[in-house]
């Protein structure tokens, strides 16, 4: 597993001494590519080294054996530098797990109602205000993008952006169906339904990540409006952009400015692109292994929240959590530390096959 690592530490050697070079920094877009590799470089190679010294202190502490005054020294460093290795081992395993390039990357969600009408529009209601919540404590920027509330307080669908470091590491695994067991308000004999919302988590791309065509977009205006349909705009700012070769529409009417629900809605449409792109090349990849957790299909039922027993189960790791309402109001890391600790799991056995 460690056979690649001269190479992976003569490789940042030689990037450490072109970082500095006048010339390199004279092209700020290829000094900043070349510092980010080189970043992302410097742990396992910090790693390594540590773990080359330990293999040298071994096997000098075995040649120290033969060395009769020097003999219990040598056996001392010997049994340290056999109880140091493994941990690293282990450790640099840890660092060589490939990286999500969005991980770092600021994140579009998307709420919608599934089945169950009104209650499934007041469920994606809740798990707004759960990632709302969750942004809160995060102390990450969230921006809503488009809407389409319901008269009872629910919504139909919502986009929004959350602006954090490491949002979309911690969120993606919040993509899939969300499904909710409970009493709804309007419920007058106290039967518990079954409703669903779907949350889609997309990494925020850059005009860089995405070349889109003007050629191929249609923009269309419109009135924003609000509960019911009712107008609540007198000017059409509200922006619809249709990809013209997809199908694509993604919509934004949440600022005053057209020029802005453009902008945002541009930012959705780019972002709902790259899923698109990066699903497929992953479909072409047949020998790729792709971790069970992380592959957030859209269609999978990937929670659980019982009202009644006030439990929340994730179905793909089999984990429950029987705090429902800390978990409402934002407190998540719980679930997604074990979501992240079984994909890491899962990673960590596909390197070693």
């Amino acid at each position: 597993m460690f056979d690649n690592l001269d190479a992976v530490e003569k490789n940042y050697e030689e990037l450490t001494k072109k970082i500095s070079d006048p010339e390199v920094i004279s092209n700020q877009n290829e000094w900043r590519k070349m510092m980010k590799e080189q970043s992302d470089l410097e742990p396992i190679v910090q790693k390594y080294r540590e773990y080359k010294n330990v293999q040298k202190e071994l096997e000098e502490a075995k040649e120290m054996l033969n060395d009769k005054e020097l003999k219990e020294l040598a056996e001392e460093e010997m049994l340290a530098a056999k109880e140091k290795l493994p941990v690293l081992e282990e450790e640099l395993k840890m660092l060589l797990i490939p990286k999500d390039p969005d991980d770092e990357k600021n994140v579009i969600c998307e709420i919608r109602a599934g089945a169950g009408g009104d209650e499934a529009a007041l469920f994606a209601g809740t798990l707004f205000r759960m990632y709302s919540m969750y942004c809160d404590r995060k102390h990450w920027k969230l921006e809503v993008l488009n809407e389409n509330p319901t008269e009872l307080g629910g919504y139909k669908e919502i986009s929004f952006m959350i602006k954090g470091k490491g949002a979309y590491s911690r969120l993606k695994f919040e993509s899939g169906v969300h499904r909710v067991q409970r009493v709804p308000e309007t419920e007058a004999s106290g039967r518990i339904h079954t409703s669903t919302a779907t949350v889609a988590v997309l990494p925020e791309v850059e005009d860089v990540d995405v070349e889109i065509n003007p050629a191929d977009i249609r923009m269309e205006v419109f009135r924003a409006s609000g509960a019911g349909g009712q107008h609540v705009n007198k000017t059409s700012s509200a922006v619809r952009l249709i990809h013209i070769p997809t199908g694509m529409v993604a919509e934004c009417q949440t600022e005053r400015s057209q020029v802005q629900n453009r902008d945002y809605a541009m930012k959705l449409l780019r972002s709902r692109l790259y899923e698109k792109e990066k699903a497929e090349r992953d479909s072409e990849l047949e020998n790729q292994r792709r971790s069970q957790i992380g592959n957030a299909d859209r269609s999978e039922k990937i929670r659980t929240y019982n009202y009644p027993q006030g439990r929340i189960t994730d179905h793909r790791i089999g984990v429950s959590i029987y705090q429902m309402d800390n978990f409402l109001n934002g407190d998540l890391d719980e679930m997604i530390d074990n979501l992240i600790a079984a994909d890491t799991a899962e990673k960590l056995k596909g390197n070693e096959e």
